[in-house]
């Protein structure tokens, strides 16, 4: 009986003397939390990791059903060859037997035009004795008038095929192939982003689907906790703020460990918050805080989230 009361009494001195401490705050270990989500509504085929399980940046997590995308590539790639290919032949120019197919076109139709114009002339000399009927001499016009049209048209074609491609022409089918480029890069990237990769280091915390599962476009498939350590969440109260800064050095006591453990302030919030529950006696509650991030500055194991500890901030140096 008297050692248990001596136990108390020690108990009691010690809680004291920490509240005593004016450099002294409370928190947890944290991590920054980072959602993976799914941009496609395919069923996941794949869970290459396990819950708790460390992942570095790259690694790759989960893998949707990916054919539709890669049918969609594949669109895509034909689309951009045949506009390259077009390309191609513009820059090219018309093939020497298009231009001889174009000359024979035209060397015809002038022909054709030398034959109606003589059945024309034919014609009106009959006529004019009144050996035609008038239709007759308006069919030989007529014909004489498409022969003419049919001419000029051949001549166009032939000088078309000689003079090439023009500038414009080339410059469409530049921004042709372009486009085509740029359909097939997001294709390409529709295809890599049905394997979800963690893009941090850290350890996987929560798969909130499984296998066969379709998620919704946007929907969080994976939680993890990023960093290779977590971070102490302190809460400053507003007598220690102005002392406390980005830099400053800091010893944390966690629960369940017996040796302390060296720290670096990160940040400091700039607006006050409420002080959590767990961090209130009954005189400091309703008072109000600063949320403070610290970093572990010690190479160790990774330590757990949601470790409750103090902190005791060197308010009078920085760390080197």
């Amino acid at each position: 009986m008297i050692r248990f009361l001596m136990l108390v009494s020690l108990i009691a001195l010690s809680a004291c003397s920490g509240e005593g401490d004016p450099s002294r705050v409370v928190g947890e270990l944290t991590s920054d939390r980072v959602e993976l989500v799914a941009e496609s509504n395919e069923p996941i085929i794949e869970i290459l990791v396990a819950e708790g399980a460390r992942v570095a940046a790259g690694d790759l997590l989960v893998r949707q059903d990916n054919r539709r995308a890669d049918a969609r590539l594949a669109e895509a790639e034909g689309a951009l060859r045949q506009a390259e290919a077009r390309l191609a032949e513009l820059v090219r120019g018309p093939r020497q037997e298009l231009i001889d197919a174009a000359r024979a076109n035209f060397e015809g139709a002038t022909r054709e035009l030398a034959f109606r114009k003589a059945d024309y002339e034919r014609t009106l000399a009959v006529a004019e004795r009144d050996l035609a009927s008038p239709g007759d001499l308006d069919s030989a016009r007529a014909a004489l008038d498409n022969a003419i049209a049919t001419r000029d048209l051949r001549r166009a074609e032939l000088e078309e095929r000689l003079a090439g491609t023009t500038v414009e022409e080339l410059e469409q089918a530049e921004a042709a192939v372009d486009q085509a480029a740029a359909r097939r890069d997001s294709a390409g990237i529709d295809v890599e982003r049905h394997d979800i990769r963690a893009p941090v280091d850290g350890v996987a915390d929560t798969r909130l689907f499984e296998v066969g599962e379709r998620p919704n476009p946007g929907q969080p498939v994976m939680v993890l906790l990023a960093g290779v350590q977590p971070h102490a969440r302190v809460y400053v109260p507003e007598r220690l703020r102005a002392l406390v800064r980005p830099g400053s050095s800091a010893t944390l006591f966690i629960d369940g460990m017996d040796t302390s453990i060296r720290g670096r302030v990160r940040w400091v919030a700039t607006e006050t918050a409420f002080t959590p529950y767990f961090a209130l006696t009954e005189r400091d509650r309703g008072r109000l805080s600063y949320i403070a991030k610290i970093d572990i500055a010690e190479d160790r194991e990774r330590l757990p989230d949601g470790v409750p500890l103090e902190a005791v901030f060197s308010t009078g140096a920085s760390m080197p």
